[in-house]
């Protein structure tokens, strides 16, 4: 399935210390503060679909995220969702981040995060038909995601344990930010078309 065909969402995983202390951890195994944790927990608290499909990034900050925030659902772990690897830049300040189109030494080709992101999201899709598919991920993650459908790569990272929905229109996507009213109105929708499939 083409990733332009089915709506999703995707959640940057919590605030971790590589984050507060602007430093960069692609394949770092970075750790979430109290702050990404109590974050992560909210969103357990919101009223989500009853039908919806996790995927998650194998990395450690993702995976507890996902944790906190679905605890009773089950984790399907996807490689692809991996952060990119910045390779000789892993650890040092943000500010010192080549370009993204750049490829870094020892690191990974904004061209090769794309193609795998495209990949796993498209194979999740095909594997999550008639439920919502919901994704724990990186910020690099979301950028990827954003070129994909038709946005920027660049511009301010997306925020910590927020999801993002993307929904596709006739020519392009949407991209709209929830809260918790938000989540609350998507299950309600998806209960009433559920409703009216079984009439």
């Amino acid at each position: 399935m083409n990733i332009l065909q089915k709506r999703f969402v995707i959640i940057r995983h919590g605030q971790t210390d590589a984050n507060r202390d602007g430093t960069i951890a692609g394949r770092i195994e970075a750790q979430l503060t109290q702050e990404g944790r109590d974050g992560a927990a909210k969103l357990g608290s919101w009223h989500w679909p009853k039908q919806i499909a996790l995927f998650v990034s194998p990395q450690q900050r993702a995976q507890e995220t996902a944790s906190l925030a679905f605890p009773t659902q089950t984790i399907i772990t996807l490689e692809g969702l991996r952060e990119r690897d910045w390779g000789v830049f892993e650890g040092r300040p943000v500010s010192e981040a080549p370009p993204r189109e750049k490829t870094p030494d020892d690191g990974e080709a904004w061209a090769d995060v794309i193609a795998r992101v495209a990949a796993e999201i498209s194979r999740a899709q095909s594997q999550s038909s008639d439920v919502l598919p919901v994704f724990v991920a990186h910020s690099g993650v979301i950028r990827a995601v954003r070129a994909l459908t038709g946005g920027t790569a660049h511009g301010p990272s997306p925020a910590n344990t927020t999801p993002y929905l993307f929904t596709p229109t006739q020519c392009s996507w949407t991209e709209t930010r929830l809260d918790k009213n938000a989540t609350q109105k998507l299950a309600q929708h998806d209960m009433q078309n559920a409703d009216l499939h079984l009439g």
